[in-house]
């Protein structure tokens, strides 16, 4: 698994650990059942604290992406069709939400962003 962690970014650590993750399981490149590095080696590998991988983890366990077997490893969980469309649209909606955040910012109308998603539309 290749993760790359923007050590300058406001995101935190745990967090952009948790959405590369996320994208692997939404995406099919992380399989259901696959076991995830452990807390220590994935912290050794990404040269971040082992607490932080293991909020990540714990943070994915909460939301149903993995499982966690005490001395065996954390795993990819059976993933429910329907959990993984919704993270696929809330990630859409942030994205859509965050353009139109900028788009108000710098004075366009919701008019003129109308216009500007149709035309990305008819693309």
């Amino acid at each position: 698994m290749h993760i790359i962690i923007n050590n300058s970014s406001m995101i935190p650590v745990y967090e952009q650990l948790m959405d590369h993750i996320k994208q692997g399981i939404i995406n099919g490149d992380l399989k259901e059942g696959e076991v995830l590095p452990s807390v220590r080696a994935f912290a050794n590998e990404l040269k971040i604290s082992a607490l932080t991988v293991k909020k990540a983890y714990d943070r994915l366990e909460e939301d149903g992406f993995v499982v966690t077997v005490q001395g065996k490893g954390t795993y990819v969980s059976a993933t429910d069709r329907q959990l993984a469309k919704e993270a696929r649209k809330k990630a859409v909606e942030d994205a859509f939400f965050a353009a139109v955040s900028k788009a108000r910012s710098v004075g366009i109308s919701n008019e003129e962003m109308k216009e500007i998603l149709d035309i990305i539309l008819e693309e």
